[in-house]
């Protein structure tokens, strides 16, 4: 006997999947949850009324639906908008996605218009122009946070151009500089971000709507005009790559792991200078916490979490590599776990750099304690030797009579600038008393006045360039 069929039925009605028909037992309840993405791809929802609305107007362009259709799915549309903004829409994991979950919506308000929407179109590429929207926007506000934290570092540079701190390697003292070129080299790592992150929007700012599923589709659409409309620069030009990429997810992770990289490294040094066996720094209050036992602690909690969460993005970072390393073409299921990562990746960036480029705005400078710390170790002991060059002797020559002089001020537990004139030139009678001018802290900065260097000359001119940029661009 040949099995009859059931009429066919309405897209949404009496069903939960949008594709349902084709199959013959309901999804368990545990493969819904397990497979649906709406609780945390609702985030997208502007995103994709925004992608809706711009894929329907091309369609009522080139005659493929009704001026009357595109009309009645704007207005849904802007209904549904309304709707999530002020919280009453109705989510349902049932419809699995953010996508589902509009249209269903958007059936309901206006009907037949509403279930010609898709036409044209696939989740594959609508998913894809959501996240790219969504990114674009996300590097757009994250680079106005990099602009602000650049501008708290180059300020407080301008303020201590020449307040002078030991410079280390290995953690060593190892020559003097001023505290504001130490900030400025911050400054240019988060320059460098910008750049890559402002590189990486060129990439994501592609439109692949209209790749459909994977090979295109058979009405006469208008892409450009659909990127035109949406401010895409350009088009995805491949549709198998279209639907399938995420390089541009990863690239943008790739670009946050070294902000959080250049932030963790910034967060070691506050955390140090901020101890009380240093005692460079003083965070605002409103950046750290008590212990809940030791009535003295005043903890330097936000520092210490960036740092933290520094392996959380990379994680993601990684996370996203794998997920695309053996997903053969086009789209694949696996692509839904692109979004979480992604999503904190980004928040987590937006709130460091945002706590950031306030807490340097407020940091406490305590100029002496960094003045005492450039006074051990020998600071100055490459100004001698540059000095004693200077006079016509080979450097290495040089080098090796320092070190003679470093190990007799070891021995005696003084700086080479404690030494009297008659003492230094025991190690060299080239030594003249303008030696004592190169062996001052002040001495050994100001020496250094080229592009780049230490000098507090050179400081105040790159922070007050930094901060004319800065304010140009905002």
């Amino acid at each position: 006997m040949t099995k009859k069929h059931p009429p066919p039925q309405d897209q949404f009605a009496n069903k939960s999947q949008a594709w349902s028909a084709r199959f013959t037992e309901p999804v368990s309840d545990l493969v819904k949850r397990y497979t649906a993405s709406v609780q945390f791809d609702q985030r997208m929802a502007m995103q994709d009324i925004a992608g809706s609305l711009a894929h329907a107007e091309m369609l009522a362009h080139v005659g493929v639906i009704t001026d009357q259709d595109w009309r009645e799915i704007e207005q849904g549309l802007h209904r549904i908008k309304d709707e999530i903004a002020s919280g009453q829409f109705q989510w349902s994991i049932d419809l699995e996605d953010v996508h589902l979950n509009i249209e269903k919506r958007l059936v309901e308000l206006v009907g037949e218009a509403g279930k010609r929407l898709h036409t044209g179109r696939s989740r594959n590429d609508q998913v894809a122009t959501d996240i790219r929207l969504w990114l674009r926007e996300q590097i757009d506000l994250i680079g106005e946070q990099l602009q602000a934290l650049r501008l708290s570092l180059a300020q407080q540079a301008l303020t201590h151009a020449s307040t002078i701190m030991p410079g280390f390697t290995h953690l060593q003292v190892a020559q003097p500089v001023t505290f504001g070129h130490h900030l400025l080299a911050y400054e240019q790592m988060f320059g460098r971000d910008s750049e890559r992150l402002a590189d990486c929007r060129r990439r994501v700012n592609r439109l692949p709507l209209g790749a459909a599923a994977l090979a295109g589709t058979t009405f006469p659409i208008d892409r450009q005009r659909v990127a035109q409309t949406l401010g895409f620069e350009g088009l995805c030009e491949n549709s198998l790559d279209a639907v399938s990429d995420r390089d541009f997810a990863i690239e943008f992770c790739a670009a946050s792991a070294l902000i959080m990289m250049h932030i963790s490294r910034l967060s070691e040094e506050l955390v140090l200078w901020m101890s009380p066996r240093v005692g460079f720094v003083t965070l605002a209050d409103r950046f750290c916490t008590g212990s809940s036992i030791m009535p003295q602690k005043k903890n330097p909690d936000v520092p210490e979490l960036a740092r933290g969460k520094t392996g959380r993005v990379n994680g993601h970072l990684m996370a996203l590599l794998t997920l695309m390393k053996a997903q053969p073409l086009a789209y694949n299921k696996d692509n839904q776990e692109d979004k979480e990562g992604l999503f904190d990746t980004a928040d987590t960036v937006r709130d460091t750099l945002t706590l950031f480029a306030d807490m340097l705005g407020a940091l406490t400078v305590h100029a002496q304690p960094m003045r005492q710390a450039a006074q051990q170790g020998f600071a100055t002991a490459t100004d001698l030797a540059d000095y004693l060059v200077k006079k016509g002797l080979a450097f290495r020559d040089a080098h090796e009579i320092v070190a003679h002089a470093v190990l007799t001020c070891e021995q005696r537990n003084c700086d080479l600038s404690d030494l009297s004139l008659a003492e230094l030139k025991a190690f060299d009678d080239r030594i003249e008393a303008d030696i004592h001018d190169v062996l001052t802290l002040e001495g050994s900065v100001n020496a250094r006045n080229h592009i780049g260097a230490t000098a507090p000359e050179q400081v105040k001119a790159a922070a007050t360039a930094i901060i004319a940029s800065l304010a140009h661009k905002g």
